[in-house]
Parts: C-alpha cells; structure tokens; sequence
C-alpha cells in the first residue's frame, strides 16, 4: 500500500508539471481555447439577456472529464496489476 501511495503521489506530480509545462510549448493553441470559451461565455450572456435558451446553460466538458478519468482509471489499475 505504502508503494502505491507513494506512486500516485509521483505520478500527481508528473502530470501537474506536464499540464502547466504542454501549453508552453504550444501557445497559438493555448490562445485559441481561450478565445473560444471567451466567446462561448459571450454568446451564452447574448442568449440569457435575449431569453433565449435554458436558464441555466453548462459548457463544462464533464463527459470528457468523465471518460478521461476512466480511462487513467483503468491505466493505473492494469500498472499496479503489472507490478505485483
């Protein structure tokens, strides 16, 4: 248990760096999703000040959030499955 601990804590660490580390390498990119959840948020508040559309509107990709966090599920279960 202590090893899986101390794996998961490493591995934590790993991806935060790489999570803020990626968009350096890749500005253009960085500027363009930012732009485009500025204009979604613009067209959202154009909608509820029209009174178009639901009164309550998520953009959150929380299904691709979802099937990431199986999937890195599924990746550390079969590596601590590998190492025992």
């Amino acid at each position: 248990m202590q090893d899986f601990l101390v794996t998961s804590v490493i591995a934590s660490i790993v991806l935060t760096v790489l999570i803020n580390v990626i968009p350096l390498f890749f500005p253009k990119s960085t500027q363009r999703v930012e732009k485009r959840i500025h204009d979604k948020l613009e067209e959202t508040m154009r909608d509820q000040e029209a009174g178009r559309g639901p009164r309550v509107k998520v953009f959150f990709p929380w299904k691709t959030m979802l099937i990431i966090s199986l999937a890195l599920t599924v990746i550390v279960n079969l590596i601590g499955y590998l190492y025992r």
